[in-house]
């Protein structure tokens, strides 16, 4: 039997792995301060995965397809053996591409360390380049030049970095400008993400959502945009190229214009749940199946591919008439499995 595909044709290429549900940072659209507390039960360390699991999982994983690994979190350079996770993947697993995506706290003094391990590629979340906002936005009023600095280290270090962006009308939609400008200046591609309504905290309402084709529009009357295709197969941002030859920009429309049609993302949690959407709400116990001494590594590839063949997730594709239906539904939180 070849690589599983879903109910949809989809096949399984990409794999996000949340190593760590801790974070440093408690931005109100993923991990809102009230909610996130000083009395929030974070997992232990028997409940997370280690190193070898993780690696175990993962050649299951590798066997069905994925060609593509994403360490997420929470914040992934929380947890101290990231480096030495992404040489395993890399060079003992096989994973032709490793990625990492963070909130670039911790960047500066780790981006050495990740390039030698083999990291392929940074996404830095940068909402706002100026203080005030980036404060408010992060939740703990922490200034922004720190993360800078981060992104500019991963660059000196040889990493490509992608700078992601999450937009709020009322909140940093008028530091668009700003912010293309800044990124610019530095050759770093800059992603802009409509607000979405991740998980059951963040307080998600449409208005609060500036579509892409606004988005497009601001930065289009300030350099002129031209579309270009997407790099591969699946791309989740819509890109486009300034005109004036300068780098470009990408616009992820998960709520005005979703790609679900094209999804062949899979998620697992920092506790070993498969999860086949990021607004899925059940997750199977892939860790539990990986610690019983009756799972075989081919029984661990076999339950990995009954339930990607399963998958019917198209949320987003959905969402219209779920609102408008007025269902609710519970959803995982976007910090238990990353973005």
């Amino acid at each position: 039997m070849g690589p599983p595909t879903d109910a949809f044709q989809r096949p399984l290429h990409d794999l996000r792995i949340s190593v760590t549900d801790r974070c440093n940072f408690r931005c109100p659209y993923c991990m809102p301060a009230e909610v996130f507390g000083p009395g929030h039960a974070f997992l232990r360390d028997p409940q997370l995965m280690t190193l070898a699991e993780i690696t175990r999982i993962v050649r299951a994983f590798r066997a069905l397809g994925v060609r593509k690994v994403r360490l997420t979190g929470g914040e992934p350079l929380l947890r101290a053996d990231v480096p030495e996770l992404i040489r395993i993947l890399r060079q003992e697993v096989g994973i032709p591409e490793i990625a990492l995506t963070t909130n670039g706290w911790l960047l500066e003094k780790l981006a050495p360390a990740l390039r030698a391990a083999g990291l392929g590629r940074v996404n830095v979340s940068v909402d706002s380049i100026d203080d005030a906002t980036a404060g408010k936005m992060n939740g703990l009023g922490f200034k922004v030049g720190r993360v800078l600095r981060g992104i500019d280290a991963a660059a000196a270090a040889g990493i490509p970095v992608k700078v992601n962006c999450v937009v709020q009308r009322g909140v940093n939609d008028h530091e668009i400008p700003d912010l293309c400008a800044y990124f610019r200046e530095r050759g770093h591609p800059l992603r802009f993400i409509e607000f979405m309504d991740v998980g059951n905290t963040n307080h998600w309402t449409g208005d609060r959502v500036l579509p892409a084709r606004e988005i497009v529009g601001l930065v289009h009357a300030h350099w002129p945009l031209e579309a270009a295709g997407p790099a591969y197969r699946g791309e989740v941002a819509t890109r486009y190229r300034y005109r004036d030859g300068r780098g470009e920009i990408g616009i992820i429309s998960s709520v005005t214009e979703p790609f679900c049609r094209d999804c062949h993302r899979a998620r697992l949690s920092a506790d070993g749940r498969f999860y086949t959407c990021l607004f899925a709400s059940l997750g199977w116990d892939v860790l539990a199946a990986a610690r019983s001494p009756r799972t075989t590594d081919a029984g661990l590839e076999d339950f990995i591919g009954r339930i990607w063949r399963g998958r019917m997730d198209r949320y987003s594709d959905e969402r219209a008439e779920v609102l408008a239906a007025g269902e609710t539904r519970a959803k995982v939180e976007m910090s238990y499995i990353g973005g």
